[in-house]
């Protein structure tokens, strides 16, 4: 088992910056790819940002340029520094990590970020 502990959200006026972490623990070995995906209320559940075990990131469109994400693989945990932020940011983040060994996926517990104007 993988157990994921999410850090970092909170309140923030637009245009300011905020940094969530995500530490795993458990069956680290499993761990593959390790990302960030956002809730707003009343939609889906979407991609912030994903980072390979060899460092390979991806970003949606909306916080390419804005958002960073990185990961200490010796820590196994992963970051999202998120700057420039905007109101439609607000949203709970959840980290999420995906395992093999069999392939199956992981979800923390989901941290609030508010981005108020």
């Amino acid at each position: 088992q993988v157990q994921l502990v999410e850090s970092g959200g909170g309140l923030v006026q637009a245009g300011g910056s905020l940094r969530l972490s995500c530490a795993a623990s458990g069956s680290i070995i499993r761990i593959r790819t390790m990302g960030w995906y956002r809730q707003a209320p009343g939609k889906q559940r979407e991609l912030v940002a994903t980072v390979t075990a060899g460092g390979s990131t991806n970003y949606a469109d909306s916080v390419k340029d804005r958002f960073t994400i990185s990961r200490d693989n010796a820590k196994i945990t992963v970051s999202l520094q998120m700057n420039s932020l905007k109101p439609e940011d607000t949203a709970v983040y959840y980290c999420r990590c995906f395992l093999g060994a069999p392939p199956s996926d992981v979800w923390g517990q989901g941290t609030q970020v508010f981005v108020f104007s």
